[in-house]
């Protein structure tokens, strides 16, 4: 019996920073003392860096999802007209929030593995001068597909509407200039490149933004924005907070501070283009047209199910992977490179993966996979900025 690790290769949860890990330990602490105010507001003063902006960043004891429905509930009311672009499973989230609190929605729906263009959000402002929202995914993760966010910013800031990003994946994975561009809401988890575990959610919120919520009239309750920045100010959340989860995320704040979140998105961008670059060496096809930096989607070999890749990995490498979503399982699995990745990592990943292909009769050249690995990684390598913070001791990069 040889020894398996267990290795979470997933786009959230992923893989954890170590020493946010053992910060949870200290989690025996009240949230309502001046200790824990501390640790709170620079929390939240860390996240203002790491996302890059002068707006207001408030900080949910949730799932990702919480926010986003907040996004909603605080800052339109219904009938209000909305553009939702869809192109997976996370779209669709967004088309039924909007939905559940009775937006007036025009859906600007993508197949799978597609992303919504930006001329065709272009085409629906011009067609409803009235809209009052714009929201979309950056990284749509369950297809691996990354939409045009900076050009789609470009189109909303000159109207009444506020563009609303979810970046649960997209933060730290892809360049996303919140103030620059003009991204009224960015949301973001704590499960994805952030390094710690599922439970609490991000949200920024622009001065435009903030000027919806003077008019909005959809009910809310446990997810007040004015509340929680107003309680946020002094160091403390609305309500009961996930102690250990925010120490873990101090840590991790610290991590990327010192790493640079540029070099962070770099760490992702070097990872899925060395696994793009591998499965195709492989024969393989990839199912995104315009593929996203948080997780590479590859469809299976013809006449193999997908979830014989994701079961080998699980049975012969105590490996997790991701299945396709909804009516793409069974035809794609997903290999994720958001957060505590790192080179070594994709060196194993596709090793297994062309083992587990060979043994299920897809012809393979072993190592011809890791080859095309071992070439990114030696690029990468080469460019002087990479290089020059691989030298510094205190600031560990990933690649």
């Amino acid at each position: 019996m040889y020894i398996r690790k267990q290795r979470l290769l997933t786009p959230g949860p992923t893989p954890l920073y170590p020493p946010a890990l053992r910060a949870m330990m200290a989690s025996d602490i009240h949230h309502r003392t001046a200790e824990f105010r501390a640790i709170y507001k620079a929390a939240l003063a860390d996240l203002k860096e790491v996302y890059g902006t002068r707006n207001d960043v408030l900080c949910f004891t949730s799932s990702g999802t919480g926010a986003l429905d907040a996004s909603v509930s605080n800052l339109f009311s219904r009938g209000d007209k909305a553009i939702v672009c869809s192109a997976g499973k996370f779209g669709e989230r967004w088309v039924e929030i909007a939905q559940a609190y009775g937006l007036d929605a025009t859906v600007l729906q993508a197949p799978y593995g597609d992303v919504v263009t930006p001329d065709r959000v272009e085409s629906a402002l011009r067609a409803e001068p009235g809209i009052k929202g714009v929201f979309v995914q950056a990284s749509e993760s369950s297809t691996g597909a990354e939409h045009d966010v900076q050009a789609m910013a470009s189109l909303v800031r000159d109207t009444d509407a506020i563009f609303v990003v979810d970046a649960i994946t997209g933060l730290g994975t892809m360049p996303l200039d919140v103030d620059g561009w003009g991204l009224d809401v960015v949301v973001g988890g704590s499960q994805k490149a952030f390094m710690i575990p599922p439970g609490l959610a991000f949200m920024s919120v622009s001065p435009k933004a903030w000027k919806h919520s003077e008019t909005a009239t959809l009910p809310h309750y446990y997810f007040d924005l004015k509340k929680e920045k107003k309680n946020g100010d002094g160091g403390e959340s609305s309500w009961t907070p996930a102690t250990s989860l925010v120490l873990a995320l101090g840590e991790a704040l610290r991590y990327i501070r010192q790493m640079g979140m540029a070099d962070l998105v770099a760490n992702a961008q070097v990872l899925a283009r060395a696994t793009r670059e591998a499965c195709t060496a492989l024969g393989l096809e990839l199912f995104a047209r315009r593929p996203a930096s948080s997780v590479t989607a590859v469809k299976a070999p013809a006449g193999m199910d997908s979830g014989v890749i994701v079961k080998g990995f699980k049975e012969r490498f105590g490996a997790v992977i991701t299945n396709g979503q909804g009516s793409m399982k069974g035809q794609i699995f997903r290999l994720a490179h958001l957060g505590y990745f790192d080179i070594t990592d994709m060196f194993g990943i596709i090793a297994g993966l062309e083992l587990i292909l060979r043994a299920n009769g897809h012809n393979v050249e072993l190592g011809k996979g890791v080859a095309a690995v071992q070439r990114i990684y030696e690029a990468a390598q080469s460019a002087p900025k990479l290089a020059a913070a691989q030298s510094n001791p205190v600031v560990p990069v990933l690649c």
